[in-house]
């Protein structure tokens, strides 16, 4: 099948080409082209839903997704420097998701956990997703972007625009204090 061959495929490392594809998608955007704001949407999708994960629950996820893109879009004549699209559009994700929780009232519950037992959703990765979620801000962001969204560490930095040197340090001292707290737990 196609799935079972791409798992045994290595992942393809995203290069200059596709920054550069992707500043001209941001630029295209810019003026109103919808197929190249689709185009970034697929580029930029998982890192954004990562920042989200990292931020609130599971099933909020989706729906603040759309959110920040249309964010994007309509704030995207004000972005300067097309090269910087990710480090932007990961503020709009972490400003929605901060934003969320600040709209709800009082008596709303912070947290939800009837997620927990959906369906096609093991306890067991949810209560992983829930202790990256309680690990310093430095490292929830990159976690996610690589044990939930899949993305290698070129790819994390090429989407965030951090530095390739420091999403390695990040994901090397996120692993060690998340298997510290795995194992505690």
């Amino acid at each position: 099948t196609v799935e079972s061959a791409r798992s045994t495929e290595p992942p393809v490392e995203p290069g200059p080409e596709e920054l550069a594809g992707d500043i001209e998608a941001v630029e295209q955007a810019k003026f109103g082209d919808r197929r190249a704001f689709a185009r970034l949407y697929r580029s930029f999708g998982p890192m954004v839903h990562g920042v989200l994960l990292a931020r609130v629950q599971p099933h909020e996820a989706a729906d603040l997704l759309q959110d920040v893109f249309m964010t994007a879009m309509r704030r995207l004549p004000e972005l300067r420097d097309p090269a910087a699209f990710g480090g932007w559009l990961m503020r709009i994700a972490r400003n929605r998701a901060a934003d969320h929780y600040r709209r709800r009232r009082p008596t709303e519950e912070l947290r939800d956990d009837s997620w927990v037992s959906g369906p096609g959703r093991p306890a067991e990765a949810l209560a992983v997703l829930e202790t990256i979620r309680r690990l310093p801000e430095a490292y929830r962001e990159t976690l996610v972007l690589r044990l939930v969204e899949g993305m290698t560490g070129p790819e994390s930095s090429l989407r965030t625009g951090l530095t390739a040197g420091s999403v390695r340090v990040t994901l090397h001292r996120g692993m060690k204090l998340l298997r510290e707290r795995l194992q505690e737990g």
